[in-house]
């Protein structure tokens, strides 16, 4: 399976990876179980779709017979940088395709001249492990509130 970018018709094959992602936040959050999404999937698509005509974002995606396994979402501003995305189906996970997207978003990084990257992490999410192999050290604590 490779790596490849893709350009904004393909945003709409995301589908399955940021539902199951959503899902999966869903199960293993501390503190915000159910809260996920937190908008339309539609929506989020759409915003990937406009990032991606405008040159402010990088999609990339692993592949497993056409069908997306896999994708990595980073943004690109000035001298800062987001991981926005990254995600695995759980079938194809702990098999390095993780790995291979964070390699791909670092190269993208260093090639667009990012000094500062971001990433959010869901709380209660292993993933985090990945982030600190590649070098992410956690800034600060983001909590939140929501009046019932």
């Amino acid at each position: 399976m490779m790596i490849r970018e893709i350009d904004a018709s393909d945003v709409n094959r995301l589908m399955e990876c940021i539902v199951q992602l959503s899902e999966y936040h869903n199960q293993i959050s501390t503190n915000f179980k159910g809260s996920y999404p937190s908008r339309p999937y539609e929506l989020t698509l759409s915003v990937f779709e406009k990032c991606l005509l405008n040159g402010t974002s990088h999609i990339a995606v692993i592949e497993n017979n056409e069908k997306i396994v896999g994708f990595c979402k980073v943004d690109i501003a000035e001298q800062n940088g987001k991981l926005d995305y990254l995600v695995v189906l759980q079938e194809y996970r702990n098999q390095g395709f993780g790995n291979q997207l964070m390699t791909w978003a670092m190269k993208t990084f260093k090639a667009n001249h990012i000094s500062c990257v971001e990433v959010k992490v869901v709380d209660g999410n292993d993933a985090i492990h990945l982030y600190e192999k590649f070098g992410f050290k956690i800034n600060a604590h983001i909590l939140k509130y929501y009046s019932k």
